[in-house]
């Protein structure tokens, strides 16, 4: 028995070993101790900046104080998904195809499910700027609608050659006032101002509708399993989304998933309490899934923070039709780039706001 056992000892540290040198950086180990739930409602986390963070040499660390890999760290807390945007042609490369690929097969190796959030700009859009990426510039309304397919089949085909298939696309960032604008919102008289609680939109509503189908189109075409999401902020708003939905419905467009997002105040009850009933209302009314996209909290409350994702989470989760709540770069310290909503404290450590991932 005793030689029996020094032999079985041997094989296990050679196998070890062996096991070990057949690893690499890009494919972390998985505690045997330890089960991770990738199921079912996604507790998400936009890291989008988590590259460009790491270049700056900025650091991440678990409650002990351990240096570790961001998305292992995220994982542990509970988080299951990633969401990466993806811009066209940005300056410094971040959030462009090779960025997003690289950041896709990190969580892929994690076993993490992936929200692919496509902006279609060179840089941020939002209901503030959707300006059309530079090369797109004079672009007729049929060209712009090609454009859109080829960038989104050009990064969404780099995905499957690398083995990812994202669970959810996302076509548009924080679409409610329209897409693809020039800098001066007009096109040969393509686009026209749309009123909407007194602030005027450069959007014209078919051009709009049609943009987002040839998104979807496109997305289908690589990956038919794929969950499309339309997405818009004022996630307390229901008229405000109601208003998106309609039009979306109007024109037929092909999609799974009325997405929004949500940045509450230090009051947060009445914003959580009206998005769940706007999600409601979302399902009732146009059958469609539902998620939040995008939440955030100011990192100097993490109490207030816990408080108000437990709340939600807990909430939408009793909903079979929303699919998960996405925390939007909560990897971010030390007010990076000035954003101050994220969930990691001063060190490099995540916060008390984090535990409402690992309670849901």
């Amino acid at each position: 028995m005793k030689i029996k056992s020094i032999l079985a000892t041997l094989i296990l540290v050679l196998s070890t070993g062996l096991m070990s040198c057949a690893s690499d950086d890009s494919t972390p180990s998985f505690p045997a101790d330890k089960t991770y739930d990738m199921t079912g409602f996604a507790r998400g986390a936009d890291v989008s900046w988590l590259t460009q963070m790491e270049k700056s040499g900025k650091k991440f660390y678990n409650a002990n104080g351990k240096e570790m890999d961001c998305m292992e760290i995220l994982r542990g807390l509970g988080v299951n998904a990633i969401r990466l945007r993806v811009w066209v042609n940005p300056a410094d490369g971040w959030s462009g195809k090779q960025d997003v690929l690289a950041k896709a097969i990190r969580a892929n190796n994690l076993g993490m499910r992936i929200l692919i959030d496509f902006h279609y700009s060179d840089s941020w859009a939002d209901p503030g700027q959707q300006i059309k990426p530079a090369a797109w510039t004079g672009m007729t309304i049929d060209q712009l609608k090609k454009a859109l397919a080829d960038h989104t089949t050009d990064i969404l085909s780099a995905l499957k050659d690398k083995g990812i298939t994202p669970e959810w696309i996302q076509i548009g960032n924080e679409v409610r006032s329209g897409m693809l604008w020039d800098t001066d919102a007009s096109i040969s008289g393509a686009t026209y101002d749309v009123t909407k609680d007194n602030v005027n939109y450069k959007t014209n509503i078919d051009n709009f509708a049609a943009f987002i189908s040839a998104g979807s189109a496109a997305a289908r075409a690589v990956f038919p399993s794929s969950k499309i999401v339309v997405h818009i902020d004022k996630g307390d708003d229901a008229s405000t989304s109601d208003w998106i939905a309609g039009i979306l419905k109007d024109h037929n467009v092909d999609y799974d998933v009325f997405a929004l997002s949500l940045y509450p105040d230090a009051d947060w009850t009445n914003a959580v309490t009206s998005c769940v009933a706007n999600l409601k209302a979302i399902n009732t009314k146009y059958g469609k899934d539902v998620m939040i996209s995008e939440v955030g909290m100011n990192v100097d409350q993490p109490d207030v923070a816990k408080a108000c994702l437990t709340s939600l989470m807990t909430q939408t989760k009793a909903l079979s039709y929303c699919l998960g709540v996405f925390y939007w770069e909560p990897e971010c310290y030390g007010s990076w780039n000035g954003y101050g909503k994220g969930a990691f404290d001063d060190t490099g450590k995540p916060t008390v706001a984090m535990d409402a991932f690992s309670a849901n």
